[in-house]
């Protein structure tokens, strides 16, 4: 019910999940100020349907790819996570197994993990070739159609006033896609949305392809199969499914089929047969990074990051040579610059 989604019990909650590690952001501080003046007047324009989704500001960041990123003022990201919190339970137990991005218990390094095991199976523990069909698609949360995101929502949602809530966020972005398209980089509620329409496409290669090793991290995902015309067939019917129920299409520069002998590219690794490695683009960027980073305060959490990412990878050189550079970074007293 509607009045339980926004009891202001809720909000508080949501209040202290969003200001986790942001306490020291300045719009954080101002709303803080006067927390619960802000979070009853908030809670009193959701109870009366007077609440509306506030203007974004707009950024680039490079991660490394340059991303336009929009966020949202204090208040609305508050209004994120309280809906996050309400419906990421009631739509991730309808997701798949193998749908690994902005889930709890998943992310990139239980993907390739999977990859690894499902290549060992496809393959015949190596016996025999194994091909992989790669795919993303073209501006996917700038062309996220919001009249099918809002049908999707109904499927699980009855409650009118809920649906009024979730339309004040979705419709208070629209992308250079065109109007009635696009979520935002930057909305909390954008993660499960993305997963919520994007889980149609896996359903569609689970159940009507019936693919069974499948893999999708965000809007990157890859099928595999000891046959290459076999996924040449499955390219076809993606286009048709993606550009018929999705209103989308596959990036045509980002479809790559690829024998696993040659390497298969994802979440940041390549698997071949027997290893896993670290992609070169990543060593040298790391390497890169690191040494701009010697001299800050945060380049023993940029190290540990980076062990961690080599740690999931065959990758004992790499790391050594990471440690050694780091230890001749120190600074004359042994500590961490």
């Amino acid at each position: 019910m509607y009045a339980d989604v926004i009891a202001l019990s809720r909000l508080f909650q949501a209040w202290y999940a969003f200001r986790r590690g942001k306490a020291h952001k300045p719009d954080v501080q101002v709303f803080e100020r006067h927390l619960e003046n802000n979070l009853f007047a908030l809670y009193e324009a959701l109870r009366d349907k007077t609440y509306r989704h506030g203007q974004y500001v707009s950024f680039y960041v490079a991660d490394p790819k340059r991303r336009h990123i929009h966020k949202a003022t204090v208040a609305d990201r508050v209004i994120h996570h309280l809906l996050y919190a309400h419906f990421y339970g009631l739509f991730d137990k309808a997701f798949i197994y193998d749908s690994y991005s902005c889930r709890i218990g998943k992310g990139t390094h239980k993907a390739v993990h999977r990859l690894v095991s499902f290549v060992g199976k496809a393959s015949g523990n190596y016996s025999r070739p194994c091909w992989a069909l790669q795919c993303d698609i073209k501006q996917y949360f700038a062309t996220v159609d919001h009249q099918i995101l809002v049908s999707l929502l109904r499927r699980k949602i009855s409650d009118r006033d809920i649906m009024w809530l979730l339309s004040q966020v979705i419709e208070s972005f629209h992308s250079d896609a065109g109007c009635g398209k696009g979520i935002p980089l930057g909305n909390l509620t954008s993660q499960i949305f993305a997963n919520i329409y994007l889980n149609e496409l896996d359903q569609f290669i689970k159940h009507q392809l019936r693919v069974p090793y499948y893999l999708r991290y965000a809007d990157d995902f890859l099928l595999l199969s000891i046959r290459r015309e076999t996924l040449d067939g499955y390219l076809l019917k993606l286009v048709n499914f993606l550009k018929i129920t999705l209103r989308m299409e596959l990036h045509p520069k980002k479809i790559r089929i690829r024998r696993l002998t040659w390497g298969i590219d994802f979440v940041g690794y390549i698997v071949l047969p027997h290893c896993v490695l670290p992609r070169t683009k990543t060593k040298h960027r790391m390497f890169e990074r690191l040494e701009d980073r010697k001299n800050s305060p945060g380049f023993n959490n940029s190290l540990q990051s980076y062990l961690g990412y080599l740690s999931h990878a065959n990758a004992y050189g790499v790391s050594q040579t990471v440690e050694n550079l780091a230890w001749l970074w120190r600074d004359g007293s042994g500590n961490d610059p």
